[in-house]
């Protein structure tokens, strides 16, 4: 662990004082659990504490660099950034899910691949880099690796009205989202489903709900149909 812990604090650019913090931020419930160890011994605390760091220096970044900007344009423009799909985007940019601990069934159930604990860990990591080197430190990794490149993390936040209104005028088949999988208990439940341009699958996601699961499918088959459409690529660029 310990060289893990040592490669990823060279990828994030931040050597921790005290690097008990960074392993905690990595500790799922599940390695907690299986291993006895106190509840406050997993990542949630930071992950409570790391969302909050993470909207502060989201706002103050949003305030800072559009002052012509209103209210609420801000309010959505700072959701489709700190969003569940946006922020596992990022964590998987630095491969964060390679370094996490775990539980064993958490493991073999695809834990690594769940939106919801990667971001929840970076979150996590967010906290600890303010716990361990304050305010300063922890927004510019924020932003380093959370607000860099905005014009692409905004299509996750509402993908499937931006998908239906640049894919209406283009094509005649219909779009349509299909749930492919629901499993987890009630508290803490995992959907996927798929997206559909007439019977082509386009795009497929992941979320803790059925909206999320379709809103990151939506922005994957937003990036299919951009990749081979040079039309919509254009539409993109001018909207």
């Amino acid at each position: 662990m310990k060289e893990q812990l040592n490669h990823l604090q060279r990828v994030i650019g931040y050597r921790f004082h005290d690097e008990r913090l960074l392993e905690q931020a990595l500790t799922h419930s599940s390695y907690a659990n299986e291993r006895h160890w106190k509840k406050t011994r997993c990542n949630e605390r930071l992950e409570f504490l790391g969302d909050a760091v993470l909207e502060v220096a989201t706002s103050e970044f949003l305030f800072r660099h559009f002052p012509e900007m209103p209210e609420g344009k801000m309010t959505r423009l700072r959701a489709s950034l700190v969003c569940e799909p946006t922020l596992d985007f990022c964590a998987r940019e630095i491969a964060l899910e390679t370094y996490l601990l775990l539980g064993h069934g958490e493991e073999m159930t695809g834990g690594r691949k769940r939106a919801s604990v990667v971001s929840d860990a970076l979150e996590a990591v967010i906290g600890a880099i303010y716990l361990d080197g304050g305010l300063a430190n922890a927004k510019e990794f924020i932003d380093r690796f959370v607000l860099n490149d905005m014009e692409h993390k905004q299509l996750f936040y509402d993908s499937k009205t931006i998908l239906q209104e640049l894919v209406q005028p283009e094509y005649t088949d219909r779009l349509s989202y299909e749930l492919l999988r629901e499993e987890g208990p009630d508290h803490n439940k995992t959907f996927e489903s798929r997206v559909l341009l007439g019977e082509r699958e386009i795009g497929r996601g992941t979320g803790r709900t059925k909206k999320a699961a379709e809103q990151l499918a939506a922005y994957r088959g937003l990036c299919e149909l951009k990749r081979e459409t040079p039309v919509l690529q254009k539409q993109n660029r001018n909207g």
